[in-house]
């Protein structure tokens, strides 16, 4: 768009006041004589009327007139015209400047001096329309960025709400917890979540998104989902920040992720499990010795790495009676004051080695970061978080508001049986896999249980079904071979099965979960058990040993050494029973709530 056109001579019009009706005739002639549209008045009064009556586009105004002189009826037009700009040019025959600037002062734009220059009059007409035109164009794009802005708000208000909706089943409201979050925005990237677990815990988490605003809380959504759901059906804080660091991954466009600190505060076993990656270093402020163990950041933040790469494994930490977890996002140390200075680690450090009450660290902390900051706006969202481990009484208060252990399996069982047009297509690792997370803490083991069903699925199907020898594999040339063979034996399968047992039982602390898999094979041992010189397909010996041992059978049989396949399961695995003639295995696996 072009903000420097010529006027229109069918659109621009332009109130004269003159008291002198000579000088009137005299500027009505000349402009006229361009194409103008002129308004003619007597003295100042009229000259406002006529003003609100016309709208002219420009004002001419004689500074000496009757009952009203141009000054004031500069000031009442200039009043009237509002946010429109209306250029007024003063007609005067003064020369002080002190009268010159009192025109000026009173809302006038410019000048023009007796006698008038037909061409100068002509020039400042043009240019003054080319002013008023540049200021229409920037109030236009004023008022489209106004309304913008206004929708941005409404937005992020409506998305506010969403969130807050989400987050009010948190348990922020508890004694226990403390908390300051400045934001700089009212959509920010910070985010506070605190929930208590079946499992006796009290979960929170403080995360940092990248940047500011909108774009930087997109993420906060699916992540509250994600930790207040599953804390509420009992996973582990390991289970947790694997599920949000896959959703934030796949979902998160490259560059933005979230720096966060995860906590499980046992409210029985006096003991913190804590996750940090990203946020600056936290501490345990101890209550007895004032002082501080830091909490190392020692993770890549959430959304950074694919969940083969990551390390979701929280560490312990040791935590008293009245003890408290401090944790805070980079706002606080990048805190700028009205000269730019950082608050920054020293400060901080020196605040929590002066030996202060634990009940007065926080105030001491967020006091001077408010004051250092003054009236200025900081680089970040500012949030601070502490979390106090409480008295045993306490402990009982909030335990009896925790949720009670529902939607996932304790003690169950289950078969699957694919018969032989199932074996042929269908893959069932996944949907095990599925079933078995549904129990919390065999979830953050599911990559274990993955390589265990892998092993013995393919045990079954391949030596057992299809009766391949895994000797095949001791060359490169034989890999192809077997693989071939597989494939071969498989779409020529005319009667094969294969059952998948479950069995998962809860003890004290834990569980169990045994995995049987049973194959129509004519099994891997291949002579009398009670022969000291039998052997399986691979050429493995076997003997009949009275030792104890993690391979067992349903007869003392003690294989002697494994195939890469079975010693795996041995080591992932409580213990590995055999059933003779070998077409039935079954793995133990034992989890534990011990940390």
């Amino acid at each position: 768009m072009s903000i420097c056109t010529e006027p229109s001579v069918k659109t621009v019009k332009i109130l004269v006041a003159e008291d002198s009706a000579v000088d009137r005739l005299i500027l009505e002639k000349i402009l006229t004589k361009n194409g103008y549209h002129v308004v003619l008045a007597a003295d100042g009064e009229e000259a406002i009327a006529l003003f609100k009556q016309e709208s002219p586009e420009m004002v001419f105004l004689d500074v000496i007139m009757p009952r009203l002189n141009g000054m004031e009826a500069a000031k009442a037009i200039r009043a009237h015209s509002g946010d429109v700009f209306t250029p007024i040019v003063f007609l005067t025959s003064l020369v002080a400047p002190q009268s010159l600037a009192a025109c000026l002062e009173a809302g006038g734009d410019d000048f023009l001096s007796k006698p008038y220059n037909p061409i100068v009059i002509e020039a400042k007409v043009k240019a003054f329309y080319r002013m008023r035109e540049m200021h229409q164009t920037m109030q236009h794009q004023r008022d489209q960025i106004e309304r913008n802005n206004q929708n941005l708000i409404q937005e992020q208000a409506i998305a506010k709400q969403v969130f807050d909706k989400i987050t009010d089943a948190g348990a922020l409201d508890l004694p226990v917890i403390q908390y300051y979050m400045s934001a700089l925005a009212v959509f920010n990237g910070d985010v506070l979540l605190c929930d208590l677990s079946p499992s006796g815990s009290l979960f929170m988490l403080l995360g940092d998104f990248t940047g500011h605003g909108l774009p930087a809380a997109i993420g906060s959504m699916p992540l509250a989902s994600i930790f207040h759901g599953m804390v509420k059906k009992g996973f582990s804080l390991g289970d947790i920040i694997r599920e949000l660091n896959e959703k934030l991954y796949h979902t998160l466009p490259v560059g933005l992720f979230c720096c966060a600190t995860a906590v499980d505060l046992s409210l029985t076993k006096r003991r913190a499990l804590i996750w940090s990656g990203g946020l600056p270093d936290g501490c345990i402020y101890h209550a007895k010795t004032h002082s501080s163990v830091p909490i190392r950041s020692t993770n890549l933040p959430l959304g950074i790495l694919a969940n083969r790469e990551f390390d979701h494994t929280p560490k312990r930490y040791d935590i008293a009676e009245h003890d408290r977890i401090f944790l805070w996002s980079d706002g606080i140390l990048e805190a700028r004051s009205a000269s730019g200075e950082m608050f920054g680690e020293k400060r901080l450090q020196s605040i929590l080695d002066s030996g202060l009450p634990v009940e007065a660290v926080f105030d001491s902390i967020l006091d001077p970061v408010k004051r250092h900051l003054g009236e200025g706006v900081g680089d970040d969202d500012v949030s601070m978080v502490s979390l106090e481990m409480p008295s045993a009484e306490q402990a009982q208060e909030l335990l009896s508001r925790a949720p009670k252990s529902r939607g996932s399996l304790a003690d169950w069982a289950m078969e699957l049986k694919l018969n032989t047009s199932s074996l042929k297509t269908f893959e069932p690792l996944q949907l095990l896999l599925n079933v078995i997370s549904e129990v919390p803490h065999l979830r953050q083991s599911s990559s274990v249980l993955y390589t265990v069903m892998s092993e013995l699925f393919n045990n079954a199907v391949e030596h057992g079904v299809l009766d391949l020898p895994s000797s095949l594999k001791s060359s490169p040339e034989g890999f192809n071979e077997y693989y071939t063979l597989r494939k071969e034996r498989l779409a020529a399968l005319q009667a094969g099965w294969v059952t998948i047992e479950f069995e998962h039982a809860l003890q004290k602390n834990g569980g169990l979960l045994t995995i049987r898999f049973r194959d129509s094979g004519k099994g891997f041992i291949q002579n009398d058990p009670t022969d000291q010189n039998a052997t399986d397909q691979s050429g493995v010996a076997i003997e009949n040993s009275p030792q104890e041992s993690k391979m067992q059978t349903t007869q003392p049989i003690k294989a002697q050494y494994f195939g890469r396949g079975l010693k795996l399961i041995e080591s992932l695995c409580e213990q590995i029973n055999i059933c003779a003639p070998g077409n039935c295995v079954e793995a133990v696996f034992k989890w534990s709530t011990e940390d």
